[in-house]
């Protein structure tokens, strides 16, 4: 089934070409913030308004992304409230399936550090990850992340660095795992 071109000629195709460009980072934004069960239910409702808004959408890639991106965060703001809306949009780092090595085996120093990041992370307030994550994961640059947040891109560079701060401290306030460390040669004692 196809959308009925009911626009100037191209139009059906400018949105296929869009939609072919930028579906999989538009997906993965929604499945970092929602279950994957109801991150395709978001996307659908994204392009059903890039196609109705279509000539609002920006030329270049990289800005059409960010517009999507902006057009997919207020989908998932209009559609949880209060706790839920914390939980939507909340970077699910620790089901990150890149996380392993090369190989795909988990190497012990990694798992420890990312269950720290983990702590860390969750310990941000949203406003603070959602920063972080758009420059991060979603790869923005400034200008293209404000535009997602609806903020100037001064506005985000300051949230972003009080973001990063912020994790900083609360990995640096954690709890220090026991490491494997080399035995120390301790003085003897003389038998005299």
């Amino acid at each position: 089934m196809s959308i009925p071109d009911t626009g100037p000629p191209g139009r059906e195709r400018r949105f296929t070409d869009l939609f072919t460009a930028t579906y999989p980072a538009v997906l993965r934004f929604a499945e970092r913030r929602v279950q994957p069960s109801h991150a395709e239910d978001i996307v659908s409702e994204v392009f059903m308004v890039a196609w109705r808004r279509l000539d609002d959408v920006p030329a270049g890639p990289d800005d059409a992304r960010a517009w999507l991106f902006g057009i997919a965060r207020l989908t998932l703001l209009a559609s949880i409230r209060g706790e839920r809306k914390r939980q939507a949009l909340a970077v699910r780092i620790s089901e990150d399936p890149t996380a392993g090595g090369p190989d795909g085996a988990l190497e012990p120093d990694l798992v420890a550090r990312r269950v720290d990041l983990a702590r860390a992370w969750s310990r941000l307030p949203a406003v603070h990850q959602e920063a972080l994550a758009l420059t991060v994961w979603d790869g923005l640059d400034a200008p293209r992340a404000a535009q997602v947040l609806g903020i100037s891109p001064v506005a985000y560079r300051l949230r972003l660095s009080r973001a990063r701060k912020a994790l900083r401290a609360h990995a640096r306030a954690l709890p220090e795992a026991p490491a494997a460390r080399p035995a120390t040669a301790t003085p003897r004692r003389s038998s005299t």
